[in-house]
Order: structure tokens, then sequence, then C-alpha cells
């Protein structure tokens, strides 16, 4: 296939069709991290072993909770691909059964959450820190299947091309957050104090208004109330639910793969001492802001791609797709440039410059943001190919793709250059940048062999 036959008013549609979809799904991402950030500064406030027993809690559920998202994004490339294909009634069986899926992932989270105290005393964590963390997990639990469900409307809403209905909702969400915080944690406006316990609740409470929230606008919207979601909800049908699990399960995998990664370099960093795993946690928090950037055009690709997929559209998918990663890798060299140049400053953001305490740490968080520029390239990259590929229900090579780089290549390169090179912190996140640099030259010489062998066999079809 030639890109250069393709006419340039096809690019400029493209890059508007995609951007319409990327930005309100870009800022619901930043949204959801401002309702962790709340929750984080208010924990905060109650004390240092309130913030360490939240902290730890909830980056042990959130590890599971990441796996049971990653598996029902499986339901968006197949709502996207019948939208395209203008199969309307195969739509309300793929949300139903998600939605029954919810289920059986809510039983296996919530047990694991139930029991988070004991399983992370066993894994060496200290035993009231862990118990506390178990309180306040088993108050936020009541509110995860609300929640899983809040995330099918949403691939709902995304695969129509209407993701601004979520990011309202999620606004909304984070005032509510924040309101409740305040008055369960801390015993303000006539509620009682339940100290962390308060925020268990909180969460809970908002991950069930957010989704009757997102609920009452699908069914009361006169274009999508016409899939009547909630009609025959009792009827299961495993062959549609094995679907997502077989294209979502793979996405679960890649997600929790790379998030073991940062995991894991952070304790390589903790090796290091307390100012490198300071410096590293600015770097990472700067750097997390930014990527919802090309999290959002990734999501944005899947979508069009699929819907052109399911078309019959084999170019308009390639070019969906290869729109989205250029996107991605222009936009991103607008931080890069920042990281590169003004990487002190927008440390500074984080750490107060004017604490001299501060200066080696300080210091030490711009050579990794210097670093971690060529880090964020690769990664906008990878992440919108392999969203593309999404978009074509291509998840399981993806899959192996990064397991390969990231725990194959990534922290060993990590390792041999931070601890036998002795690069230090530097090192550690160029291990990153060589995982990243790799998955991002497989997946898109994958993307590009598949829509090669879409168009041929379109041609083969069409003969």
């Amino acid at each position: 296939m030639s890109y250069s036959k393709i006419l340039p008013s096809a690019w400029l549609h493209e890059s508007r069709a995609i951007l319409h979809l990327a930005v309100p799904l870009a800022l619901t991402q930043i949204a959801h991290m401002a309702i962790v950030t709340t929750d984080v500064v208010m924990m905060g406030r109650i004390g240092t072993d309130a913030l360490a027993a939240g902290t730890l809690s909830s980056h042990f559920y959130w590890v599971f909770v990441a796996f049971a998202m990653g598996t029902l994004t499986g339901a968006t490339p197949i709502m996207a691909q019948h939208l395209g294909a203008r199969r309307f009634r195969k739509i309300r069986p793929v949300v139903r059964n998600a939605a029954w899926l919810c289920l059986l992932l809510a039983i296996t989270v919530g047990t694991a959450a139930w029991f988070s105290g004991t399983i992370l005393t066993r894994l060496g964590q200290e035993e009231q820190i862990a118990a506390n963390g178990q309180s306040y997990l088993r108050h936020m639990v009541w509110g995860l299947l609300p929640g899983l469900w809040l995330v099918v409307l949403s691939e709902f809403l995304v695969a129509h091309a209407r993701p601004r209905a979520v990011l309202f909702v999620t606004i909304l969400g984070i005032a509510l957050n924040a309101l409740l915080d305040y008055a369960l944690m801390f015993g303000n406006l006539g509620a009682p104090e339940l100290g962390l316990d308060g925020a268990g609740v909180a969460s809970a409470l908002v991950n069930v208004f957010m989704f009757l929230a997102l609920l009452f606008y699908v069914l009361r919207d006169k274009r999508l109330c016409r899939y009547r979601l909630l009609g025959r909800f009792w009827k299961t049908d495993w062959a549609a639910m094995r679907e997502i699990a077989r294209v979502g399960l793979p996405i679960a995998v890649t997600e929790v793969a790379e998030m073991g990664m940062f995991v894991t370099t952070s304790l390589m960093m903790g090796l290091l001492g307390v100012e490198a795993l300071a410096a590293h946690g600015v770097t990472a928090q700067c750097y997390a802001v930014i990527f919802m950037i090309p999290v959002g055009l990734a999501q944005a690709g899947a979508v069009r791609v699929g819907r052109a997929v399911g078309a019959g559209e084999t170019k308009g998918a390639a070019l969906s797709g290869w729109t989205a990663v250029a996107m991605a890798g222009i936009f991103t060299l607008i931080p890069v440039t920042a990281f590169w140049f003004a990487g002190r400053f927008i440390a500074s953001l984080i750490l107060d410059a004017s604490n001299p305490g501060n200066a080696d740490t300080l210091a030490l968080a711009s050579s990794l943001l210097a670093v971690a520029s060529f880090f964020m390239l690769a990664d906008s990259i990878q992440i919108t190919a392999r969203g593309a590929l999404q978009g074509m229900k291509d998840t399981a090579i993806p899959m192996v793709i990064a397991l390969a780089t990231s725990w194959g290549l990534g922290l060993p390169a990590a390792l041999i250059l931070g601890f036998e090179l002795h690069q230090g912190g530097q090192g550690i996140w160029a291990g990153l940048a060589i995982a990243m640099t790799a998955a991002s030259l497989l997946l898109v010489w994958r993307f590009r062999n598949q829509t090669r062998s879409l168009v041929a066999l379109n041609g083969a079809r069409s003969m």
C-alpha cells in the first residue's frame, strides 16, 4: 500500500477524528489521576501511618484492578468492529456479557482485597500497616463491581465516539470524592470520623455514583437508548464472553507486566538510596501526567481502526493507525523537549528548589527527566501502535512483545547499566528506554505487516 497516494485532506480528516476522541479520553485519564491524588493528599493529613497503609494497600489493589480493567478493554475493539459493519444488534450482547464478566472479575479481585492484610504480612510488610490497609480496602471493595460496570459503559461510549460524557461524569466524581473524603475521613459536615476507612467508603460511593450517572445518560440519550442495554440482562452468552476474554486477557497481562516493570525499577532505585528513590518518584509523576496524551491517542486509534476493519475499509484502518502513531510522536516532541532542556524547572514544581536539602535530589531528577525524554518518545509510539493493533483484535503477539521487551530486555539492561556499569538512576531509566525502543520498533513492524495482510486479503476477496 502506498501512502503517498493518500490525499492530504484524508490525513487531515483522520487527524481531526482522532483528536475528537483522544482529547476527552486523555483528560478523563488525568481526571482519574486527580481522584487518586486527592486521596493521597487527604491520607497525608491524617498522618504518616495512614499514608503508608493507604499507599501500600492501594498499590496492591490496583495491580488486580488493572488486570480486570485490561480484560474488559477487550470489549472495545469488538464493539467498534460491530459498529463499523453496522451490526448494531451485536452491541447489546457484548455489553451484557462484559457486565457478567465483571461479576467474575470482581469476585477474584474482591477476594484478594478482602484478605490483603494477610497476604501483605506474609510478604514481609509491617502487620499493623497491613491490617489498616486491609480495613481500608474492605470498605473500598463494595464499589468494585459498579466501578467495573463503569468501565464497560465507558468502553461502550468510546466505541460510539462519545467520550465527553465519560469526562463530564469523571469531573463530577473528582468533586464528590473530595467532598466525601473531607467529610468521612475527618468527621466534617456532620459525618462520622472514619479516618482511613472513610477514604474507602468515599471511593466506593463515588464509583456507585459515577456508574449510575453514566447509566442514566446512556438510557436517556436519544441515539443510545435504542440499544435497551438492560433488556434481557439475565441472558448470558458464553461464546461472546469468551471472545471478550480472548481479546482482553492479553491486554490485561500486558498492563500488569508493564506495571510490574515500573514497580521493580522503583525497588532498584530504592537500593540506590533515599535521594535516588525521591528523584525517581518526581520523574515518574511528571511522566505519568504527560503520558496521558499518547494513552488517549492509543484509545482513539483503537476505536478508529476497529470501526474501519468492521466496515471492510482496510486502507482506512491503516490510515487510522498510522495517523494515531504519527500524532503521538509529534505531540510527544513538546514534553520531550521540555524534559531535556527544562528538567530542573519541571522537577522544582514538585520539589522545593529553595530548600538546600533538596539540591542533590533536584539535580538527579533533572538528569532522570533528560533520560526519560528518550523513553517517552519510544513509549508513545509503542502504545499507539499497540492500540491500533487492538483495533484489529490483535492482542496476543503484542503481549509477547511486551513481556519480551520489558522483562526480557528492559529489566536486565537496567540492572547492568544501573549497577554493573555504575550508572545509577540514569542507567536504570536508560534500561527502560531500551525496552520501549525495542517494543516500539517491533509493534510498528507488526502493525505494518497486519495492515498489508488486510489490504491483500481484501483485494483477493474483491477479485
